[in-house]
Formats: C-alpha cells, structure tokens, sequence
C-alpha cells in the first residue's frame, strides 16, 4: 500500500490527466509511493440529469453545490483514517508547516468546490479541515487541489531524491531560499558571487543564510521582521550585500 492515498472528488477529472503523470508525482506513484485517484462527483448525483448543483436558498447570483452528492462520496471513499479537506477560499491559509503536517496523513480525501462554492451542510457533516491556498479567487477547487498534493506529496519519504533538497527550500525553515546560479559564470555581464565559487563551504553557508534573510524581508516581512533576528543574523546581514 502506498505511503500517502489521496482521493479527490471533482466534476471536472479531466483536469488532472496530465498533472498525474508527470515529473515528481508521475514517478512516484509508478514506484508505489503515492496513490492518487480522481473521482467525478456526478457518480454520486441522481439520475436522469446527474446535477450536482443548484440554486441559492435566499437567492443570489450563480450555483451552489448540492451536499448530497459530496457526502455520499465521501462516504465511500473515506477509509478509517482518512483526512477530508475542502479547497475553499474561506479556508485556513495554507503554510509549509500546514503541508508538513498534512504529509503525516495516510489517507487525504480533497473536496473540489465550484460555483458559487458548497453547501455547508458539507462541511457540518463531512469536512475535518478547510484549506485556502491564497487571498485571491480561482474557478474551483482543482488547481487548489494540486497545489496540496504536490506540496504534500514532495514530504513523502523516497519522492525526492536528496531530502536536504526539500529542507532548504523556500519556507521549509521559516525563511525564503536564497539566489541560485548555474553555469555559465558570467551571463550577459552578470557574474555568479564570487563566495560561491571559492570553495569555502562555511562562508557559502553564511552568505546564503544572509542572503535569505535579506529576501525574507524585503518580499515577505510577514514571515520574518529584521527585529525577530538574532543579534548574530544582523551582523551577518550588515556584512552581506543583497543581491
């Protein structure tokens, strides 16, 4: 049994097509380490038409999604540890410390909202945890959907090949990832540091460190203010350009 099963209730599956069988998650669901299967909500919907959304009570513009149809999957699909999810912009803000502790999970069921969004009756009966991936608005719950399985699905031991690659990305330790260069060493002018290519790997650590620290706070003061560094981290920064 894979490390990691997530179901995702949708009535548009064939968005997902490609984004399965692609790098990292097409590989690891081939060697067994991530289940992912896709389920088209209108299974659940009565016939003859199968609809899975109706009018606001209350009115209003647009369509809501009809809860039976949702609860009924989810029912089904559910196993006894199972995590249900709903993408929903009205959901908690989704950090790396909340994809982390999603990764813990064997089992992730996602709801994929649309419209005007869900009857809340959904998330009454059904839901553990609603998850926004930002403060914008997008046309349903799929690509929110993605997004979480790609970011928990990388937390899976034997997904990505080197685990110091996950841990020193952008958020894993609370700060942005510092610049990157390849080769060649001189790009229309713009030469690669020159601490990155002396070999010194205590001062390669160093100014990447401060380097982060300088991104952090010019584009996301949010996450870290020069006044919650340590004394240590600020003489780093005084000494450090950025870049």
């Amino acid at each position: 049994m894979a490390d990691l099963r997530v179901d995702v209730l949708t009535i548009f599956p064939e968005l997902f097509r490609g984004f399965l069988e692609t790098s990292l998650l097409g590989k690891a669901q081939e060697r067994g380490l991530v289940a992912v299967t896709i389920h088209d909500l209108r299974k659940w919907a009565l016939p003859p038409h199968f609809q899975t959304d109706d009018y606001a009570y209350g009115g209003g513009p647009g369509m809501v999604m009809c809860a039976e149809p949702v609860i009924s999957a989810v029912e089904d699909v559910r196993e006894s540890d199972g995590w249900v999810v709903l993408l929903t912009p009205q959901g908690i803000p989704m950090t790396q410390g909340r994809v982390t502790e999603l990764a813990t999970r064997s089992h992730i069921v996602l709801i994929c909202g649309r419209y005007e969004g869900v009857d809340d009756r959904v998330r009454q009966l059904v839901v553990d945890e609603e998850i926004s991936v930002g403060d914008y608005v997008v046309s349903g719950g799929e690509v929110p959907a993605m997004i979480v399985i790609d970011a928990v699905t990388r937390l899976v031991p034997g997904v990505v090949g080197k685990p110091e690659s996950v841990e020193g990305e952008s958020h894993a330790a609370g700060l942005l990832s510092h610049p990157q260069y390849t080769r060649p060493e001189v790009v229309r002018g713009e030469r690669v540091p020159a601490v990155l290519l002396g070999g010194n790997h205590a001062e390669i650590e160093r100014w990447r460190h401060a380097q982060s620290l300088h991104r952090t706070i010019q584009n996301r003061p949010d996450l870290l203010s020069i006044e919650q560094a340590s004394e240590a981290e600020k003489d780093q920064m005084s000494d450090t350009a950025p870049v």
